[in-house]
């Protein structure tokens, strides 16, 4: 749906200069706005931006929100081919003549940031770029917090922060007609539940504070999770751990080729199902009553959506990991399009997705594209949760894009 009305250039916040800022900032320049992009880091590029860093003192990430951002561990390597993983008019492409660049079609993380850069050079972002600058609260400016479907602009309220992630000086606020809400989110740990936990003496991390095998030599460890950085961190960790012991929701359901060969080729590895317990002398309890002693437990669980900034006065929440109520994961029906979020989905092609969303916030804040009535909006976002309520899926993966489309393409098959 478009407009006949002349573009409107508004004042944009992002916050976060990882992959979804910086297509977000790139989209937004290109509708003709006024861009500041908000990094609390010292350098773009997200998550792709390693830090050999962790939460030391809370390794496990039970607290809320993180001290280290960064969640990337050091052997990482895309498990996409670069074609997959660049913007549609900046593809992803080799270059063997640089100096520290990985030409392989499944490069190396270091390959991704410095593509990053590239990008952000290319399209002379960085001077958009706020770097060291945490974001400490987004709320509706006091004239407007009587606002509902009018102009609604935003205080922002940020403050520099030194390379150790101290914060130094005062805060600062400023007024912003939009903001863009591109923080990730694989940064926040999503912990599972387990009898124990808390008593339990021996050493417990979320892979949030993985980085390198090398403190796990000639241990026992157990590791609760299947999914990718589950099983990169069993296959790594087996070279230098005594014993690996992979602890999954369903035998059956993780007994994949991949995972069998996997199994075969590392012979210190170990299926188990869930864990039931941990115990005071190390031991740990699956479910169907078998144990090993461990030495240390990595839960590679997952995350959850965090946004300790952002106060809309309970106008967006996050239940059950789904953020909502938000028009096809980007509006909020109530705020938009002074608010809207990039980079929400899991399991799509970033940074296509991305860019395409960004370009859509971009040209709604302009006028060059209409956003359908609120109470639209709305119904659309709840046909959407009945859908996957159907299909039988749980709130918190009301964000996965691939889960509802591969259930509808098995259905239709079978």
């Amino acid at each position: 749906m478009g407009s006949d009305r002349a573009p409107q250039h508004k004042k944009v916040c992002v916050v976060g200069a990882g992959m979804s800022g910086l297509a977000a900032a790139r989209e937004l320049r290109r509708e003709g706005h006024t861009v500041t992009v908000m990094e609390q880091r010292g350098d773009v590029g997200g998550q792709w931006l390693y830090d050999p860093r962790t939460d030391a003192d809370d390794p496990i990430g039970a607290a809320a929100p993180v001290k280290v951002h960064g969640s990337m561990y050091a052997s990482v390597r895309l498990i996409s081919p670069r074609e997959c993983m660049g913007f549609s008019d900046f593809q992803f492409v080799p270059r063997p003549g640089a100096a520290g660049r990985d030409a392989r079609r499944f490069p190396a993380r270091h390959e991704v940031y410095c593509y990053l850069r590239d990008f952000c050079a290319a399209f002379g972002l960085d001077d958009a770029v706020r770097l060291n600058t945490r974001v400490l609260r987004i709320a509706m400016a006091p004239q407007c917090e009587e606002a509902r479907g009018g102009e609604v602009r935003w205080m922002v309220r940020s403050v520099h922060v030194e390379p150790d992630g101290s914060e130094d000086g005062v805060a600062v606020e400023e007024v912003f007609d939009a903001v863009v809400v591109a923080n990730g989110h694989y940064s926040q740990p999503r912990l599972p539940k387990i009898q124990g936990m808390e008593e339990w003496s021996r050493r417990q991390l979320h892979s949030h504070s993985y980085r390198v095998p090398d403190p796990y030599r000639d241990e026992v460890v157990v590791i609760v999770g299947c999914g990718d950085s589950g099983l990169d961190i069993a296959v790594e960790l087996s070279g230098v751990a005594k014993e690996v012991h992979l602890s999954v929701k369903s035998v059956e359901a993780a007994t994949t080729p991949a995972v069998s060969k996997m199994l075969a080729n590392h012979a210190g590895m170990r299926l188990h199902p869930q864990v039931d317990r941990l115990c005071e002398d190390g031991q740990v309890v699956f479910a169907d009553g078998s144990s090993v002693v461990a030495d240390t437990v990595i839960y590679c669980t997952g995350y959850l959506y965090s946004f300790p900034f952002l106060d809309t006065g309970g106008v967006v929440t996050v239940d059950d990991n789904r953020v909502g109520p938000l028009l096809e994961h980007t509006f909020p029906p109530a705020l938009a399009p002074s608010l809207s979020f990039v980079g929400i989905p899991m399991r799509v092609f970033v940074p296509w997705f991305l860019e395409a969303q960004a370009r859509w916030v971009a040209q709604v804040l302009s006028g060059t594209a209409a956003l359908p009535p609120e109470q639209e909006m709305m119904r659309a976002v709840q046909e959407d949760y009945r859908a996957r309520e159907t299909a039988g899926f749980p709130a918190r993966y009301s964000h996965d894009i691939g889960l509802l489309k591969t259930s509808w393409v098995r259905e239709k098959v079978h």
